[in-house]
């Protein structure tokens, strides 16, 4: 077995059944760069210069998306790139994921801001798992991780906001929201294509690259990560979703990056229609929202309802 690059005699250490190649290590790893250096310039062309906020969790897909923004940006003098991690207060996971957070960071000389559910909502994921047993923990945890992601980055003026979200992940979100019929979150998936009033539009390098070739990456650059799965994450839907798009892309390679292709379709006949309801703000928080309250608050308020504690 051979590298797909001509006169390249080096060991193969990968194959990649969607694009009918195999890759050396060096040849790997600059296809990386390469796609993610590609992406972002589809995603956020002529990028202006102030602050880019990076979402950090201390795993492998944001430790390799920190990474490379660092190598494809940090010379820039224009461009500031600040790491944000929330601390959604999760025992036995959180930490050891905290502390890769900052090793990383750390090694990499970017200021790092870390915000936590107790000090921002007055709870954590894993109160809320207790206290709504009916709710799939996931379900108020990404709701709120995404607003306080947004809030730091606006607060920190960021011009963008990146987030580690790779191809298996984008391409389970889309079939997902297909299954369920509802096309309309298609347009709020990140890469955002417009600037919404309070949100810091979304962008996400690693989009066209497989999970397995970001943990290939991190493990081969060294990069500092921890792999623990998250105690809650038995209960999340995007199990199912992730099982089916395994086992598509096992007898149909390249389903992953059709799915990505059915969005960008998708979203290009959405966007003729007339709008919908404008975004507004939630009355309660001030932040973004299509109705009266946001997610995050009428989440908050379902908790004083359990059990009457704030």
């Amino acid at each position: 077995m051979e590298c797909a690059h001509p006169r390249c005699t080096r060991p193969v250490i990968i194959d990649q059944p969607y694009a009918g190649a195999h890759l050396c290590r060096p040849h790997f790893a600059d296809s990386v760069v390469e796609r993610v250096r590609r992406e972002l310039h589809r995603q956020a062309p002529r990028l202006p210069g102030g602050t880019l906020a990076v979402a950090l969790s201390g795993g492998k897909d944001s430790g390799v998306l920190l990474t490379l923004l660092v190598r494809l940006l940090g010379e820039r003098r224009n461009i500031r790139i600040v790491a944000i991690t929330i601390d959604e207060g999760i025992e036995q996971y959180r930490a050891a994921t905290l502390l890769r957070a900052r090793e990383l960071t750390q090694r990499l000389g970017v200021e790092h801001v870390v915000r936590r559910f107790q000090d921002e909502l007055g709870t954590t994921t894993d109160q809320a798992a207790a206290r709504l047993p009916q709710v799939a923990p996931c379900s108020t945890c990404g709701v709120w991780r995404r607003t306080l992601l947004n809030r730091t980055a606006r607060e920190l003026g960021a011009v963008r906001l990146a987030v580690g979200f790779n191809l298996d992940d984008l391409a389970q979100t889309v079939l997902m929201n297909l299954v369920r019929g509802e096309p309309h979150r298609l347009l709020q998936m990140a890469p955002h294509r417009s600037v919404e009033e309070g949100m810091v539009p979304r962008i996400a390098p690693l989009a066209t690259v497989p999970e397995r070739e970001v943990y290939l990456y991190a493990r081969l650059e060294g990069i500092p990560f921890d792999h623990t799965t998250c105690p809650h994450a038995g209960r999340a839907m995007r199990n199912v979703f992730r099982e089916t798009l395994w086992k598509m892309e096992e007898e149909i390679p390249g389903s992953r990056h059709a799915l990505l292709r059915t969005r960008e379709k998708l979203i290009e006949a959405l966007s003729a229609l007339p709008p919908g309801s404008p975004t507004g703000k939630c009355q309660a928080c001030g932040e973004p929202a299509s109705q009266e309250f946001c997610r995050s608050c009428l989440f908050l308020e379902s908790l004083t309802e359990a059990d009457g504690s704030p």
